[in-house]
């Protein structure tokens, strides 16, 4: 499975930027404009949880056998906690336990001023390529 450019993929469509990829930390941003709002004007939740789930994604393939394995979401939850009308969100991920077959990530999503907007957990599962 070639992998697509992240243009082509729910993440360009919000705006998502992929920064730092390590083993121990993803980092993503994404704007909050009219693209990534609620009908009242602030950010939806549903794009944080896009956010979140973006950074636990490709920090997991970051840490798997991409030739022979896959990475995809099994499970998210997230609690919002407080709104934001525009500017840009960061995602800040961290890998909570590192497995065979499933990783779960902390993910901390906060505006400009470090105040956090959201926080998620994210459970991703490691599947075998079918060939």
């Amino acid at each position: 499975m070639k992998i697509k450019s992240y243009e082509k993929t729910i993440m360009g469509a919000l705006g998502i930027e992929m920064g730092e990829v390590g083993a121990d930390r993803v980092v993503a941003t994404m704007p909050v404009h009219e693209a990534t709002h609620q009908p009242f004007g602030l950010l939806h939740g549903g794009a944080s949880v896009v956010l979140a789930e973006s950074v636990a994604s490709v920090g997991t393939w970051n840490l798997i056998d991409q030739e022979n394995e896959i990475a995809v979401g099994l499970e998210i939850n997230a609690n919002h906690i407080r709104g934001k009308q525009e500017g840009t969100v960061t995602a800040i991920g961290t890998p909570l336990h590192k497995g065979r077959t499933t990783m779960v990530w902390d993910i901390k999503i906060m505006d400009e001023e470090e105040k956090l907007i959201c926080v998620s957990r994210c459970t991703v599962a490691i599947a075998p390529k079918k060939r």
